[in-house]
């Protein structure tokens, strides 16, 4: 194909994610025939392929409502929390401090103010799991509240430019929430020991995904690892989260076609990075946890492609070799090299002390704190142009190493 056809490729491929998918959220139908489109794609690149199977779950919801004192209050429900009925006492705290010392028993909480800075970790996360937030699970668990309202403003490391976002995203708490705004939390805290009426219509739904796995072999047992993950966040058609990474592995697949490198190569869509419990890379990092040294070097692409704004790479624990060839070939493609960032999967092969490259773009402040995880994230804001020259570069730093 010539770099007009690669183009069109890139837009088709963007189209069917964004557009034709009502969703790409874990678990989902939308999920599935995502998946399912990859693996036949880049089959037909010449590509082995594999689609490991993982259990998860899909998450279903049809809003909330908050009554205290017969105002209405616009509430939303948490991702993957348990639906909720009923009502109760409406209880305050805006500190750990004050939580440690509240009474929460069959209450309804409100949590806002400097408790509600930051986004959790869910509670059974494995690359990461501060004790800080550990500590609010335990606290909230043994108190036992009847549920849950977060008040919440912002929070772009992570939760992107979601306002407001969600506390809790965690299909392993089992205490129902609901969030609001900021500013609303602060009117309904006026009102503690009042009763509160919370609706919250939402349903966990047992299902599955897939991983999956394309590879050629090369002339050594050693593997590098070019990948990308393929779910979205509920509610946004994650163009540049992520279909554009994927958009380029189909791109080097078909670049690829008759790849005969040093390195055997394996081509990854990972299914979990915007999911709660990452199903789909703990599959693969068990899988692979007594081969990881196999694993020569891993290329991860997330949040490529944004229009007017060039791609940033990043090393980490690369040797000098492949550091000058990723320099030099990348440079002459028109990207910078920018500052590390840890938020995707590269991070959780870096942990086990392989050699990693990330690509994204350069304006991460931008696509984090406006598109990232909301409706916003667009294929509009993606330049297929841009996608190619990323697979092009791809492709012939691949053939050099």
């Amino acid at each position: 194909m010539d770099s007009h056809e690669l183009t069109e490729m890139a837009a088709g491929i963007l189209h069917f994610l964004c557009e034709e998918l009502p969703t790409r959220r874990v678990g989902s139908k939308g999920n599935l025939r995502a998946t399912s489109f990859f693996a036949e794609k880049i089959a037909a690149s010449g590509f082995s392929v594999e689609t490991p199977r993982f259990n998860c779950i899909d998450w279903e919801e049809q809003g909330a409502s908050l009554v205290v004192n017969d105002t209405s209050f616009d509430v939303f429900p948490s991702p993957y929390s348990n639906g909720f009925s009923g009502q109760g006492e409406l209880v305050i705290a805006s500190t750990v401090a004050e939580l440690e010392d509240l009474v929460i028993r069959n209450k309804i909480l409100l949590l806002h103010g400097e408790v509600t800075s930051s986004q959790l970790f869910p509670k059974n996360f494995r690359f990461y799991n501060p004790e800080e937030h550990q500590h609010i699970y335990r606290l909230l668990e043994a108190g036992a509240p009847q549920a849950i309202i977060t008040a919440t403003g912002k929070n772009p490391d992570l939760a992107g430019a979601m306002y407001p976002f969600p506390m809790f995203e965690d299909g392993d708490f089992e205490i129902p929430s609901v969030y609001m705004k900021d500013i609303d939390g602060e009117q309904l805290a006026k009102l503690g020991g009042q009763i509160a009426q919370l609706e919250c219509h939402s349903q966990r739904i047992p299902t599955f995904g897939y991983n999956v796995l394309a590879t050629k072999q090369g002339r050594q047992r050693s593997r590098i690892v070019v990948c990308a993950h393929i779910d979205a966040k509920p509610g946004t058609p994650g163009a540049l989260d992520n279909a554009a990474g994927i958009t380029i592995l189909l791109l080097l697949g078909e670049l690829l076609h008759d790849y005969k490198g040093n390195f055997d190569l394996e081509i990854v869509v990972f299914n979990g990075e915007d999911y709660y419990a990452s199903s789909g890379e703990i599959l693969y990092m068990d899988s692979n946890a007594q081969n990881m040294q196999e694993i020569a070097l891993v290329i991860n692409m997330d949040g490529v492609g944004l229009k007017d704004c060039p791609t940033a790479f990043s090393l980490y624990g690369c040797s000098k070799e492949v550091e000058e060839k990723a320099r030099s070939t990348f440079l002459s493609c028109g990207m910078i090299e920018g500052e590390e960032w840890y938020q995707s999967d590269h991070t959780m092969f870096i942990q086990q002390g392989r050699p990693a490259i990330a690509l994204t773009t350069q304006d991460f402040g931008q696509f984090t704190s406006k598109i990232i995880h909301t409706p916003n994230d667009i294929i509009d804001n993606v330049n297929p142009q841009e996608l190619v020259n990323i697979a092009g570069c791809l492709a012939g730093l691949l053939q050099s190493l």
